[in-house]
């Protein structure tokens, strides 16, 4: 506990005091003290004891009251725990029969809702029985007229499959003569020509307008050989006719389909031999094209050879230099269905590019046109400007004139019994 104020107030006089008589002593030591030193020092002896009594006492007293407060707080402590201890003795009672209470009305419910779980199943289980036993009579009964409707229908349906069947198989002899006559059709080289430019003329039909490419072209005047199609295209010179670009179709079937049944067969030596006596055709066929087709300026420097499918363009590209050669030496470009497709997109675009340059020539007179109407449209917006800065002007004019004139009409007498409209009227 801390120490009182006064006492520490009293301490610190005490030590003032003897300080004192100590210096007073050690300047006079050759004199005797006087007598009101010797009674000061008596004094503060004597209450330096008091102050040591105090000391004690206070001492003393604090330790009393320190463990008077010990023992209080140590009997507070013992009756708590007294009380916890039957609170928590009179609450676990407590609890044990509310839980044996709660417990007896549990088996109380359990046991009642188990005698009527056991009625309603029973109840259940006679109504199941007794729909069981109705149903399989109403089954029985049905059971025996479903069967025969079903097994009719499918004898019925098994007659009718029958009979598509047959006619499935007259169908098939029919598709079987249709295949022959395919097969000798293309095994003439006439007709594959035809099926060719068959494939060529839709590609051209779907890309470009009817006057844009014309059929069985003398691209070469004078020389009597006949293109299957060719593309017009503008001429080099205005009042020059068109520059035509040759495509052929070619189908050389029986090198393909020894090519074919080689690597079928795996057969390297035969299938090398195959691709090389294409390859011959191929060249072959490029080295007409390019003498009787392309003469310029009458056609472009190049045509175009189309195979009509794409594993024909396939073989031929996978021979090493075929393709570059050709466009080498004889201008002739190999083109398969899809090749032939996106290039003829891409004329396309050329030709709409051109028809544009064409157009520009008058688009820019129009726009000439509009400049000079633009510019005469101008001038006549500036000579009605100036007319309206005039009649603004005048109207200014006219207004500086009302006002002066109702100044000085403020100054003229109204008539008796009137008021002066001058004088009402605003400045």
């Amino acid at each position: 506990m801390e120490t009182p104020l006064w006492a520490v107030v009293g301490l610190v006089l005490l030590l003032l005091n003897l300080a004192l008589l100590v210096v007073l002593t050690w300047r006079r030591p050759a004199m005797a003290p006087p007598q009101p030193l010797v009674d000061l020092a008596e004094a503060l002896r004597a209450q330096q004891q008091t102050l040591e009594r105090l000391e004690r006492e206070l001492r003393d007293e604090i330790q009393d009251n320190a463990r008077a407060g010990r023992a209080e707080q140590h009997q507070g402590l013992a009756v708590a725990q007294r009380t916890l201890m039957a609170q928590g003795a009179e609450l676990g009672r407590t609890q044990q029969a509310q839980l044996r209470s709660l417990s007896e009305g549990l088996d109380r419910r359990v046991a009642e809702l188990r005698l009527a779980v056991e009625q309603r199943l029973a109840a259940l289980q006679d109504g199941n029985e007794r729909k069981l036993e109705q149903m399989r009579a109403t089954v029985d009964e049905k059971l025996h007229a479903t069967l025969e409707q079903r097994l009719g229908e499918s004898f019925r349906q098994v007659a009718e499959r029958l009979e598509q069947v047959h006619q499935g198989l007259g169908e098939m002899q029919g598709l079987a003569r249709d295949v022959g006559s395919l097969s000798r059709v293309l095994g003439n080289v006439k007709s594959r020509g035809v099926l060719g430019e068959l494939q060529l003329a839709g590609l051209l039909e779907q890309v470009f307008a009817p006057e844009q490419y014309a059929t069985n072209v003398e691209t070469v005047p004078g020389s009597g050989a006949r293109v299957e199609f060719a593309l017009r295209l503008p001429g080099r010179g205005p009042g020059l006719g068109p520059v035509w670009l040759p495509i052929d179709a070619k189908f050389p079937r029986e090198d393909y389909e020894r090519l074919q049944a080689a690597q079928d067969a795996a057969d390297a030596v035969a299938a090398e031999q195959a691709a090389r006596a294409l390859e011959q055709r191929l060249r072959t066929e490029a080295k007409t094209i390019r003498h009787k087709y392309v003469a310029s300026p009458h056609t472009t420097d190049f045509a175009l050879l189309f195979l009509p499918t794409e594993g024909l363009y396939a073989e031929a590209l996978r021979r090493p230099g075929l393709v570059e050669a050709l466009q080498r030496e004889h201008q002739v470009v190999l083109a398969g269905p899809t090749t032939l497709l996106a290039l003829l997109n891409s004329l396309q675009m050329g030709f709409r590019t051109l028809a544009l340059e064409q157009r520009s020539t008058e688009v820019w007179e129009v726009l000439g046109g509009v400049k000079a109407e633009f510019g005469r449209f101008g001038e006549v917006l500036a000579k009605t400007r100036r007319k309206l800065e005039e009649a603004s002007q005048s109207i200014e004019s006219a207004e500086v004139r009302t006002r002066a004139m109702a100044r000085r009409l403020r100054d003229v007498e109204a008539l008796p019994g009137q008021a002066s409209p001058a004088a009402e009227a605003p400045d």
